[in-house]
């Protein structure tokens, strides 16, 4: 009987998809965090009367024939690329990109990295990181002695000393664009790398070309909306419960198959 097949892989798509809310809804306050979607596509079918066959009593065609489905398969996994709210956070070293773009860091393999995660630190030699230590390219290395850091819209960081009236420049970020961000492979710890599909990086300073701007003193929160989670989170709970109601019913219908003398 197709129909327990049929079920058991609307079974799966409704678990998978309960299993990319459920992720959504634990990155609620990830940093930079663009909200997932489970996508999905219907199987192949089976030809029972292939439509424009011809119909051998008066010889007309069949204008629709008979094709029955044979379930449903994930097709993607997408992300949904959207402007989280900006957070006031005050840090020298907080920024936020408003807009489009990526911050690119050196990863420990040597390969690039790229991330929205702007809450960057500086390490034991005065090297601006991301949380995990990361390197962001180009390096910035600020000196021992600084008083406090500016960064502007442009991503140029400027120090000021106890000596000096005016403010030196120590470096400016740039930001990696790509033509598909959906594209870009998610690693964790809010990293993404290149892929063929996203294609290759465009490095620009903010704001030109299309980049995005830095807001410093900010962090980009998550673009998770908790309602649209929970009302998706409803609607998946109720198709897994239909599909196993099917698998029910057709376990009943075998059943009675089975009794018939």
């Amino acid at each position: 009987m197709r129909a327990l097949k049929i079920a058991a892989t609307g079974m799966l798509a409704q678990q998978m998809r309960v299993e990319t809310i459920s992720n959504n809804l634990a990155n609620m306050s990830t940093t930079g965090y663009n909200a997932r979607r489970a996508e999905f596509a219907d199987l192949h079918y089976q030809q029972m009367t292939r439509p424009g066959t011809i119909n051998a009593t008066d010889g007309t065609v069949l204008p629709t024939g008979v094709q029955l489905g044979l379930g449903v398969r994930p097709a993607a996994v997408s992300m949904q690329i959207a402007q989280g709210a900006l957070s006031q956070t005050g840090g020298e070293l907080d920024i936020a990109i408003e807009g489009k773009g990526y911050l690119e860091v050196t990863l420990s393999s040597g390969g690039s990295g790229y991330t929205r995660d702007g809450g960057l630190k500086r390490n034991g030699e005065g090297l601006i990181v991301t949380s995990e230590g990361n390197a962001v390219v180009p390096e910035i290395t600020i000196p021992v002695d600084v008083r406090a850091i500016s960064i502007n819209s442009d991503g140029e960081v400027y120090a000021y000393f106890n000596d000096a009236v005016e403010a030196q420049l120590l470096g400016q970020f740039t930001l990696a664009t790509f033509v598909n961000e959906q594209g870009l492979e998610a690693i964790g710890s809010n990293m993404f790398l290149e892929t063929e599909a996203s294609g290759p990086p465009t490095v620009d300073v903010p704001g030109e070309n299309g980049a995005g701007t830095l807001r410093q003193g900010y962090k980009e929160q998550s673009s998770v909306d908790a309602v649209k989670e929970i009302t998706e989170l409803i609607e998946a709970q109720r198709g897994y419960e239909l599909n196993s109601k099917v698998i029910t019913a057709a376990d009943q219908m075998l059943a009675a198959t089975t009794q018939v003398r």
